[in-house]
């Protein structure tokens, strides 16, 4: 079967597809988090539509998704849009443009991927007049120090970034975000981000939520205390050769 959206694979082929992958998802979790001795529950399971069709969101909605991520403000807002009457909670988890931050904060219930302070008071900005605070994690670099690549602050800048939207009116600091290196341990990387998370509940009690895992890394994640999972490939296959 088909791996993608492609315009030969019917809605109920589709489905299928996506049903299955989920299924076999929902079981990697619900089995790490039983080799964790924690229940399944704890951890929600966020799924990153990326360059995939609103019409595959709708059909994550029917299988019981409640938690979608995006990536790029563009295709998130419209996406976001065309989706309003699914209820769904929108994760902006994709590096954040100050000068974006504010449009992402009006549709985006969760933004994952605040990892400096200019960011905050646009953010807050944009959550002015939502009925609840935008939910902010922020995203710990846990690259080697020096290296090319991921975006994240590092990790002696939480505390301060931490302060700053934790003043915010409009946002609620929920917790950390991180991605493992490419190419590195994810199992050591989530170590770490779990220790700044620790070190982050005993100024920030409430901040409980911790984002890590992808498709490949999803059980180590669930091992370091990830209370969410960011899984594209895995639920919906390739992504699309048309972007």
């Amino acid at each position: 079967m088909s791996t993608g959206p492609q315009g030969h694979v019917s809605t109920a082929e589709r489905r299928q597809e996506l049903a299955a992958n989920l299924a076999a998802v929902r079981e990697r979790i619900a089995r790490a988090c039983a080799d964790a001795g924690r229940d399944a529950d704890e951890v929600t399971l966020v799924v990153v539509t990326k360059f995939f069709p609103a019409s595959d969101v709708r059909l994550l909605a029917d299988l019981g998704v409640r938690h979608v991520g995006e990536n790029r403000h563009q295709e998130a807002e419209a996406k976001a849009a065309e989706c309003a009457d699914l209820g769904l909670t929108w994760h902006f988890i994709g590096g954040l443009q100050s000068n974006k931050a504010a449009a992402v904060a009006a549709y985006a219930q969760v933004v994952e991927s605040v990892d400096r302070s200019k960011l905050v008071r646009p953010l807050d900005r944009g959550a002015q007049g939502r009925d609840a605070p935008v939910d902010v994690l922020l995203q710990v670099s846990l690259d080697p120090p020096g290296a090319v690549g991921r975006a994240g602050a590092d990790p002696a800048d939480v505390p301060a970034l931490a302060a700053s939207v934790a003043e915010a009116p409009a946002l609620r600091l929920r917790g950390l975000m991180g991605v493992a290196p490419l190419g590195g341990d994810p199992e050591a990387a989530f170590g770490r981000l779990a220790q700044v998370h620790r070190d982050l509940r005993a100024t920030f009690p409430d901040a409980t939520w911790l984002s890590a895992g992808m498709s490949g890394d999803l059980e180590q994640a669930v091992r370091a205390g990830a209370t969410h999972v960011r899984i594209g490939s895995a639920v919906l296959g390739s992504r699309p050769e048309t972007k």
